[in-house]
């Protein structure tokens, strides 16, 4: 089963340079990226810029629907109507089904902003300790996943260290 994880960046590039090393780890077969997409939020900017990667995974991706659905939610339904809120809440449910409820686009509403970037990963079968080198000291923070309790504390022990 592939896991859900959304790392946030100090920095607008951030997300972007992980996102390079993690192409190269799945290379090396030490990660499978079923899926990703990454955010970049320069300061000056009133809204982030989304980038879906499907290229590097081929048929297995999500839709950008998906994608477009989920970042809505995160970062556009205060510019929406009623109505489209209204819908997107519905499709929202859906998104329950992988990890995704309201608690979780809550948490990552609050962190991710201006002057930073985010990672939104769908990968398994990762080398974690090989994976971690891909991820600048301190400067990342798992934000979320749709891990159990137990699994994501683990999780946080390794990319803490």
């Amino acid at each position: 089963m592939a896991t859900l994880t959304v790392w946030k960046f100090d920095s607008p590039d951030g997300a972007e340079g992980v996102e390079r090393k993690l192409i190269e780890l799945q290379k090396q077969e030490l990660i499978k990226i079923q899926d990703a997409a990454v955010v970049t939020w320069p300061k000056a900017e009133s809204k982030p810029k989304t980038k879906q990667l499907n290229n590097l995974v081929g048929a297995g991706a999500l839709s950008g629907t998906f994608w477009g659905m989920l970042f809505g939610l995160l970062f556009l339904m205060p510019l929406l109507g009623a109505a489209i809120g209204a819908a997107a809440g519905a499709l929202g449910g859906k998104m329950a089904d992988v990890g995704i409820d309201d608690a979780f686009i809550d948490e990552v509403k609050s962190k991710v902003g201006p002057g930073t970037s985010a990672l939104f990963l769908f990968s398994e079968d990762a080398a974690t300790d090989r994976v971690r080198e891909a991820f600048p000291g301190n400067h990342a923070e798992l934000v979320r996943s749709n891990l159990s309790a137990d699994a994501e504390s683990k999780l946080r022990e390794v990319f803490a260290n």
